[in-house]
């Protein structure tokens, strides 16, 4: 879709900046997660979960809303060679947001394991139990959470490029109450 736009809609702010949230709260919350024995360990499964859901429901209706809306075109003055890495960067990011709560259903399916909702409500499991599966999407979970929080702070450094140094109308865009 070639958008005809200068910014992106009320709603694609609001999904994006709700998202950027969830997902620096759930990167550090599975940090936090693997690296403590406390009983805050308990508390903070219970909270990865099913945040891990609402990102999943989150994106699937931000792919939906950027697919129909399109995204605001880039700036003239933008090297090709940037035009590229931004798209793909943007594909990287809505791959890793799919991807990730995908594969922790999976892993935790494979692992006998439930996803507890509100009240007690269970998802069912994605994939059949297999320590061996459970094992190899650990790693995946883990090494994917990485690169997502890698991916994350290089959007963070290139949005911060555009709004403090380039100041081409790129952040502002997407900024919230901002107009291009």
């Amino acid at each position: 879709m070639m958008a005809t736009h200068t910014q992106f809609s009320g709603l694609q702010k609001l999904l994006h900046w709700l998202m950027a949230v969830l997902i620096l709260s759930m990167l550090f919350v599975g940090v936090g997660m693997v690296f403590t024995v406390s009983r805050a360990h308990d508390t903070l499964v219970a909270l990865h979960r099913p945040l891990g859901v609402a990102l999943l429901l989150l994106v699937i209706v931000r792919l939906a809303v950027r697919l129909r809306r399109g995204a605001p075109p880039l700036p003239d003055s933008m090297p090709a060679v940037q035009r590229v890495i931004a798209k793909a960067s943007h594909y990287v990011l809505y791959a890793l947001m799919l991807a990730m709560p995908l594969i922790g259903w999976g892993m935790l399916s494979a692992g006998g394991y439930p996803v507890t909702m509100a009240g007690g409500f269970h998802l069912p499991p994605i994939l059949p139990a297999s320590v061996t599966l459970f094992a190899l999407l650990r790693t995946l979970h883990t090494w994917l959470g990485l690169t997502l929080f890698a991916v994350v702070l290089l959007h963070l450094a290139a949005a911060l490029l555009h709004a403090l140094v380039l100041r081409d109308g790129v952040f502002q865009a997407m900024a919230p109450g901002a107009r291009r």
